[in-house]
Protein backbone atom coordinates (compact mmCIF):
# COMPACT_ATOMS: atom_id res chain seq x y z
CA UNK A 1 0.00 0.00 0.00
CA UNK A 2 1.32 3.28 -1.07
CA UNK A 3 1.29 5.61 2.17
CA UNK A 4 -0.69 8.83 1.90
CA UNK A 5 1.25 11.19 4.71
CA UNK A 6 -1.71 13.44 5.86
CA UNK A 7 -4.03 10.57 6.65
CA UNK A 8 -4.74 9.71 10.88
CA UNK A 9 -3.39 6.52 11.70
CA UNK A 10 -7.11 5.29 12.94
CA UNK A 11 -8.26 6.55 9.47
CA UNK A 12 -5.05 4.68 7.46
CA UNK A 13 -5.91 1.57 9.67
CA UNK A 14 -9.64 1.22 8.58
CA UNK A 15 -8.25 2.12 4.90
CA UNK A 16 -6.16 -1.18 5.13
CA UNK A 17 -9.07 -2.63 6.74
CA UNK A 18 -11.51 -2.64 3.81
CA UNK A 19 -8.56 -3.39 1.29
CA UNK A 20 -8.01 -6.42 3.22
CA UNK A 21 -11.45 -7.43 3.35
CA UNK A 22 -11.54 -6.67 -0.85
CA UNK A 23 -9.01 -9.01 -1.78
CA UNK A 24 -8.70 -11.64 1.19
CA UNK A 25 -13.12 -12.35 -0.35
CA UNK A 26 -12.06 -11.93 -3.91
CA UNK A 27 -15.34 -8.88 -4.14
CA UNK A 28 -15.37 -5.79 -5.75
CA UNK A 29 -15.44 -3.19 -2.73
CA UNK A 30 -14.23 -3.68 0.72
CA UNK A 31 -15.35 -1.48 3.61
CA UNK A 32 -14.66 -0.39 7.38
CA UNK A 33 -16.36 1.69 9.57
CA UNK A 34 -14.83 3.32 12.99
CA UNK A 35 -17.85 3.61 15.64
CA UNK A 36 -18.01 5.92 18.06
CA UNK A 37 -15.97 4.13 20.71
CA UNK A 38 -13.48 3.33 18.25
CA UNK A 39 -14.69 -0.19 17.56
CA UNK A 40 -14.17 -1.03 13.82
CA UNK A 41 -16.38 -3.17 11.31
CA UNK A 42 -14.95 -4.62 7.84
CA UNK A 43 -17.21 -6.10 5.55
CA UNK A 44 -16.96 -6.91 1.81
CA UNK A 45 -19.68 -6.83 -1.17
CA UNK A 46 -22.74 -9.46 -0.93
CA UNK A 47 -24.05 -10.72 -4.24
CA UNK A 48 -26.20 -12.77 -3.20
CA UNK A 49 -29.54 -13.72 -5.83
CA UNK A 50 -31.73 -12.74 -2.43
CA UNK A 51 -29.66 -9.88 -0.72
CA UNK A 52 -27.28 -7.53 -3.03
CA UNK A 53 -25.07 -4.93 -0.63
CA UNK A 54 -22.44 -2.66 -1.12
CA UNK A 55 -19.31 -3.41 1.00
CA UNK A 56 -20.22 -0.20 3.00
CA UNK A 57 -23.58 -0.81 3.86
CA UNK A 58 -23.11 -4.01 4.75
CA UNK A 59 -20.24 -2.54 6.95
CA UNK A 60 -22.41 0.04 8.15
CA UNK A 61 -25.29 -2.61 8.84
CA UNK A 62 -22.43 -4.92 11.16
CA UNK A 63 -22.12 -1.67 12.97
CA UNK A 64 -25.83 -1.15 13.72
CA UNK A 65 -26.36 -5.09 14.10
CA UNK A 66 -23.28 -4.64 17.07
CA UNK A 67 -25.12 -1.84 18.86
CA UNK A 68 -22.88 1.27 17.44
CA UNK A 69 -24.96 4.51 17.64
CA UNK A 70 -22.54 6.52 15.95
CA UNK A 71 -19.45 6.57 13.32
CA UNK A 72 -16.43 8.01 13.57
CA UNK A 73 -15.21 7.60 9.75
CA UNK A 74 -15.79 5.20 7.11
CA UNK A 75 -13.37 3.86 4.53
CA UNK A 76 -14.02 2.38 0.89
CA UNK A 77 -11.45 0.67 -1.23
CA UNK A 78 -13.51 0.48 -4.58
CA UNK A 79 -12.38 1.00 -8.15
CA UNK A 80 -15.59 3.45 -8.62
CA UNK A 81 -14.35 7.55 -8.63
CA UNK A 82 -16.27 8.06 -5.65
CA UNK A 83 -18.67 6.74 -2.73
CA UNK A 84 -22.45 6.05 -4.38
CA UNK A 85 -25.46 8.20 -3.02
CA UNK A 86 -27.10 4.82 -1.50
CA UNK A 87 -23.59 4.20 0.23
CA UNK A 88 -23.55 8.05 1.64
CA UNK A 89 -26.88 7.62 2.68
CA UNK A 90 -26.13 4.30 5.03
CA UNK A 91 -23.08 6.29 6.68
CA UNK A 92 -24.93 9.28 7.07
CA UNK A 93 -28.08 7.65 8.66
CA UNK A 94 -25.87 6.32 11.53
CA UNK A 95 -23.06 8.67 11.42
CA UNK A 96 -25.10 12.32 10.60
CA UNK A 97 -24.04 13.94 7.50
CA UNK A 98 -20.26 15.02 8.45
CA UNK A 99 -18.85 11.50 8.72
CA UNK A 100 -16.13 11.15 6.67
CA UNK A 101 -16.54 8.50 3.64
CA UNK A 102 -12.33 8.30 2.28
CA UNK A 103 -12.40 6.38 -1.06
CA UNK A 104 -9.68 4.56 -1.82
CA UNK A 105 -8.49 2.65 -4.94
CA UNK A 106 -7.20 -1.41 -4.92
CA UNK A 107 -3.63 0.34 -4.17
CA UNK A 108 -4.76 1.62 -1.20
CA UNK A 109 -4.26 5.21 -1.99
CA UNK A 110 -6.98 7.43 -1.07
CA UNK A 111 -8.38 9.32 -4.29
CA UNK A 112 -10.85 11.86 -2.24
CA UNK A 113 -12.46 12.27 0.80
CA UNK A 114 -16.37 13.19 1.25
CA UNK A 115 -18.68 13.93 3.87
CA UNK A 116 -21.50 11.56 3.95
CA UNK A 117 -24.19 14.62 4.35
Amino acid sequence: MTETPALDPEDRKIVTLARSARARNGVPEGAAVRDETGRTYVAGTVGLDSLKLSALQTAVAMAVASGATSLEAAAVVTDAETASAEDLAAVRDLGGPGTPVLVAGGDGVVRATVSAG
